[in-house]
């Protein structure tokens, strides 16, 4: 073999590695590069998530202006609540005293002392009312079913002409102060008459008759 032919194997085989190498480079450029994301997806995607992050944020808002309103409401519907339950106290008593009278001795007329019954009734109904202005009400529970959220029993009367627990006895006045119970009613309840929903139907089939 001549130092020509040598020569010219050496470059062929030159060539044909630049051409490889070449090859290789236009394959690797002709490779699909990353495909960028789409700035317009990018704004809205953001957009997206600002607005879903306000609407969070106003709820949370409205939620924490709701529960302030009602704190705020609470607190001066409830604020009294201990001041007039002690007012309370301060009624039964001057209903303690009331009571205390004998019957004889009102019936007696005396001048003095139907003053004094005048003066105690009078402040117990000043008292009442000046509560009544800060939201205290007064319970009527008699004839009303028991309800133990407003009612406490403290003893059970027999009568099959009422209703089985009804109310037909009040120990000691209850009061509510706005939708909450202050102090419940202390009352006695009915024995060994019918179930309120049976008589109920009998008062209506009644009423239809006549």
């Amino acid at each position: 073999m001549t130092d020509e032919t040598t020569k010219n194997g050496s470059d062929a085989a030159a060539a044909e590695a630049a051409d490889d190498v070449a090859a290789n480079v236009e394959n690797e450029t002709t490779v699909e590069a990353p495909r960028q994301p789409d700035p317009l997806e990018v704004l809205k995607a953001e957009n997206a998530e600002l607005r879903d992050r306000y609407l969070r944020l106003a709820a949370e808002m409205d939620n924490l202006r709701r529960r302030t309103e009602r704190d705020v409401k609470d607190a001066k519907s409830y604020s009294v609540a201990g001041f007039a339950r002690d007012m309370l106290a301060v009624s039964d008593n001057l209903r303690r005293a009331l009571d205390a009278i004998p019957p004889e001795a009102k019936e007696a007329g005396e001048t003095g002392l139907n003053t004094l019954i005048e003066g105690v009734e009078m402040t117990e109904r000043s008292m009442l009312s000046a509560l009544e202005r800060h939201g205290v009400r007064k319970l009527d529970p008699i004839g009303q079913k028991f309800d133990p959220n407003f009612h406490q029993a403290m003893f059970e009367v027999p009568n099959a002409e009422v209703a089985n627990n009804t109310v037909v006895q009040v120990v000691q006045a209850g009061f509510t102060i706005g939708e909450r119970v202050l102090r419940p009613a202390m009352v006695g309840v009915a024995k060994g008459g019918p179930k309120a929903a049976d008589a109920d139907l009998n008062t209506a089939f009644t009423e239809k008759d006549a």
